[in-house]
């Protein structure tokens, strides 16, 4: 038994950094996403965002933001295994019998 716990607790810490990784990754990415309004047939994009309660929008300009999409997407695909790992270390927690947080 004590081998599986072994295990787990392996399994628990490669979760752990893996989760810290994210989190590191997530800190420097861009929120929010962007927006296109079209103004007398011309587009306009803004990044649309939370400050606070308000929500803010930042005019980027008429051409299309490719680098900062992309930076988003990142961050989308980053939220996700960031909620799997989450899981993963709930499971892994309630399997070792571990009762701290």
């Amino acid at each position: 038994m004590s081998v599986l716990k072994n295990i787990l607790s392996e399994s628990q810490g490669y979760y752990l950094d893996i989760k810290k990784k994210i989190e590191k990754k997530l800190a420097v990415l861009p929120k929010g996403s962007v927006k296109e309004r079209k103004i007398s047939g011309i587009k306009y994009y803004y990044l649309q965002h939370r400050a606070g309660d308000k929500v803010v929008h930042q005019y980027l300009g008429k051409k299309r933001p490719e680098r900062l999409l992309n930076r988003l997407n990142e961050r989308r695909l980053l939220k996700a295994q960031l909620k799997k790992a989450k899981e993963a270390l709930k499971v892994l927690k309630k399997a070792i019998g571990d009762k701290n947080d």
